[in-house]
């Protein structure tokens, strides 16, 4: 097979416009009355708003962007070496363990858990979790912020 013989694709005839008003398609020949499109020339170029501020100059320009969900501080078990009993986000910060009492705080694996302890935190590796319940101690998970996605989600469920 060549390209010279295939057969052509093209069945839709051009419009013959401008040849009459019983045609339907005389006099303006389907451009309307006025303006810049009813003009010979006439184009736009893309993303051309009408002399309003294009979308491509009104997006913001830096890549990325800023997530509004917190960031977790982490806590690792050997940080928990310091404390006996119960182990909450205040003790934590008395400590200068973590930074803000309102951010959510995750308990991580790292280093080696000498002693029984109580934890209250929002989130906890599994294998933390283990290693504190295998010492003796218990682990308690705080209630997470809802985010407000997560509150749509519950209305139409």
């Amino acid at each position: 097979m060549n390209l010279h013989g295939l057969s052509s694709i093209k069945s839709k005839t051009s419009k013959r416009v401008g040849r009459g008003i019983g045609s339907g398609l005389g006099k303006t020949s389907g451009r309307g009355t006025k303006g810049q499109k009813s003009r010979s020339g006439g184009k736009v170029r893309v993303g051309f708003e009408g002399g309003q501020m294009p979308l491509i100059q009104r997006v913001p320009k830096l890549k990325g962007f800023k997530s509004r969900r917190p960031k977790n501080q982490v806590v690792n078990l050997s940080d928990l070496n310091q404390f006996s009993g119960k182990v909450t986000k205040e003790k934590l910060l008395e400590k200068g363990i973590i930074e803000n009492t309102k951010l959510p705080v995750k308990v991580l694996a790292n280093g080696k858990l000498d002693k029984a302890v109580e934890v209250s935190v929002e989130h906890i590796s599994e294998k933390a979790e283990k290693e504190i319940v295998k010492k003796g101690g218990k682990v308690n998970k705080l209630a997470k912020r809802q985010s407000t996605k997560d509150r749509k989600n519950e209305k139409t469920e």
